[in-house]
Order: structure tokens, then sequence, then C-alpha cells
């Protein structure tokens, strides 16, 4: 048997003739419990928040895009994109032509994104999840419709149950220069708005129509703005990003989610790690309390400490009984608060106790999100914190031997 941990054991375990000690050592695995717990818990809201807010963006928000590195459009009937769209992997295939117009309803208007899209876009999972009314209707009996965002519902004024009232778009005519009339330089298309989507002020400003209407629109008979492709869920999306990126050549940019949202997933990033960097130092404090507990168990065990050495214990073996102890403190601590955290996890995650505010439109109890990088992040943390505090600790229980010995 491991002779340090044997007495470090006995002495955590033992009842000390100071009665403080105990309680100083129960409030140092407190502390540590505490810590451990909070921190499973916040980073498990965060990654809830993450998950919700990810999953409302990726409805929108392809798994891969591809664009053209110049220029706003490029040819999809290249013998590379019809393979790329018989590929088995891709479970939903959308070329998209977008461009900027000038929108004009009644006697509001409003500059915006109009999207087009081909029908694969319709097949997208919780596409109906986004709308606030109507429906996601693009085409019905070979008539054309239109989907707005909920900003360009309330800069126009959008009445979609109102059947007289269409929406005028406005967008430059190829090839026009200084006509005479300066309605001329402009290709003008009247559409019913059938329904209005919520999501995030980038996708609220757009009119989704079918890539049929905006090819006629925007003049263009072949080229496309895009591509964007959902992948099958046993398919890596990193790995074809990289294949397609290679079979693509420069001429074109793959982009992943992570990329197409730089700035969403940064500030998501960035407050998680915020929080996380302020609970660390509320739990290195509270590591830190192992010091005053293992100073005052040197001064309780000061007789067995001298005892050891004189027969024949080294100053290394008294050390780690120390650093023993103060890792068993740290560690009891923080797998107990992992346990707790966990089990608060799955039950907020079952029962949906602790509620939201009753504005919340999207969920009413607070989302967890579990990810096992989290417990292996906390535990190498609080392990990282604990050996410094232990090994200052047991430097300390050796430091005066030479004095116990004289007062012995």
């Amino acid at each position: 048997m491991n002779t340090p941990y044997f007495i470090a054991k006995r002495y955590l375990f033992s009842k000390k003739s100071v009665h403080a000690i105990n309680f100083i050592s129960g409030i140092s695995m407190l502390g540590v419990f505490v810590g451990s717990a909070a921190l499973i818990i916040i980073l498990s809201v965060f990654n809830g928040f993450e998950n919700m807010v990810l999953s409302m963006y990726n409805t929108f928000t392809p798994e891969i895009k591809i664009e053209p590195a110049e220029g706003k459009s490029f040819n999809p009937h290249k013998a590379v994109f019809t393979t790329l769209k018989n590929d088995p992997r891709i479970i939903n295939y959308t070329e998209v032509l977008q461009e900027k117009a000038l929108l004009r309803y009644g006697k509001r208007q409003h500059i915006a994104t109009v999207k087009g899209v081909s029908a694969d876009f319709l097949k997208r999972k919780q596409l109906d999840s986004t709308l606030t009314d109507g429906a996601f209707t693009l085409q019905k009996d070979g008539i054309n419709y239109a989907v707005v965002g909920s900003l360009v519902q309330l800069y126009l004024s959008v009445n979609i149950h109102d059947d007289f009232q269409r929406l005028d778009i406005y967008t430059p005519r190829k090839g026009a220069v200084n006509a005479i009339n300066p309605a001329d330089e402009f290709t003008v298309k009247s559409i019913h708005p059938m329904g209005v989507f919520q999501i995030q002020q980038q996708f609220d400003e757009t009119v989704l129509v079918s890539l049929e209407f905006a090819r006629q629109l925007l003049e263009e008979k072949d080229n496309i703005s895009s591509i964007e492709i959902y992948l099958k869920t046993d398919v890596s999306a990193e790995a074809f990003q990289k294949e397609i990126a290679k079979a693509l050549g420069s001429q074109y940019v793959v982009k992943n989610r992570i990329q197409q949202n730089e700035l969403l997933y940064k500030i998501l990033n960035s407050e998680k790690w915020a929080i996380f960097v302020i609970l660390t130092f509320v739990l290195i404090i509270a590591v830190f309390n192992i010091v005053g507990s293992l100073t005052m168990l040197v001064i309780d065990k000061k007789k067995d400490i001298v005892i050891l050495n004189s027969i024949g214990a080294g100053t290394s073996l008294i050390q780690k009984i120390f650093f023993f102890e103060g890792m068993m403190i740290s560690l009891i601590g923080c797998i107990s608060g992992m346990a707790a955290g966990l089990a608060f996890c799955l039950a907020q995650q079952h029962f949906g106790f602790i509620k939201m505010s009753e504005e919340s439109f999207i969920t009413d109890a607070y989302p967890i999100g579990l990810n096992v990088s989290d417990f292996v992040l906390v535990f190498l943390t609080v392990t990282t914190i604990s050996i410094i505090t232990s090994g200052i600790s047991s430097r300390l229980s050796i430091k005066t031997l030479s004095q116990m010995k004289e007062q012995l």
C-alpha cells in the first residue's frame, strides 16, 4: 500500500484534537463542491442557450455554403456541380440567387435582400417554426408568392391577409444606361406576400421568393449566387468541406457554419469563457482555503511528523502525506460537486422547474446542454489548482521540522 496515501486518508477522516481543523477542512471541501457544481451548471446553461440560438440560425444557415471567390454569381450547371448535387451524402441541395432590391408596399418603401431559392429549400426541417404569420408558400398553381422577414413587415406595414395589395420589387435593369424615362432603368415585379418569418435581424430583412421569380426579377437565366448544402447526420461537415474545397479549386469559397456566422460564434464563446474565468477565480479562492486547513493540520500532527522522521521517514514522504491530503480534499469536493451539477442539469432538462421570464416565446424554462468536454475542463481546472495549493502546503509541513524536534 502507498504509505503517504494511507496516512493522508487516516488524517482526513480521523477526528482531530482541535475541532476547528475538521470544520476548516469541511469548509474547504464545501467551497470546491459549490464551485465545481456552479461551473458545470453555468456552462451547461450557456450550452443550452447556444444550442437554442444556433438551432434557429441553422434553418437558414446551411452546413456548407459555396460562393464564388470573385464576383457575385457563377454557373451551377458545370459537371462538378452536377456530380455534387447527386452526392448521396447530401440531403438538401438549394440553389440561391439573391440581390439587394427596393421594396414598395402601398406608400412605404424599404431596401432589403431578395433571396430566390430552389424547391429543396422548402424541405428543410423546422422551417414552419420560424413563421409568425401565414404559410411558407413560394409557389402554388403556377403562381409565385413571397415570404417576408419580420423587419420587412414592420418597415412596410405588410398585411399578408390583404389580397388586393401586392409587394412591388425594383431592381436595376441590366444594360440600362441613362434612359429618358428613369422607370425604364428598373425591372419591376409584383408579388403577393403569403407569410412572415422571424429569426434574427440578419435574416429578418429578407424577402424569400422562388428561384424562378428571382431569375425573372434579376434577368439572370443561368447563374446563381450560392449553393446551400445540408448533409446526412453521419457525415462529417469538416471532412466534406475540405473535400469539396479541393475539388472546386480556388475559384470558389466553401464555408461551414462558423465561417458564415463568425461574429455570432465569437459572441457566444466570449460570453461563456468570461463566465468561466470569473467562476474559476471564485474556485481558486475556495481551493486556497486548503492551505490554511493543512497548516493547522501540520500543527496538530507535529508529534506524528517528528516520530515519522525519527523512524526513518524522509522529508519527501512527509511532504507527500500532506500533498495527498490536500488533493483528496479538492478532488472529493470536485467530483461530488460535478455529480451534483450533473443531477441538477438532468432534473432541469427533464422537469424544467426553473422558469424564464413569461415574455420569452422560444422556451419557458432555462435550456440545458451537457457536454463531456465541460466536465473534463472543470476537473482539469480543479486538479491544476489543487496541485499548486497542495504543493505549497506540503512544503510548509517540513519547513519547520527542525523547530518541531527542538520543541519536543
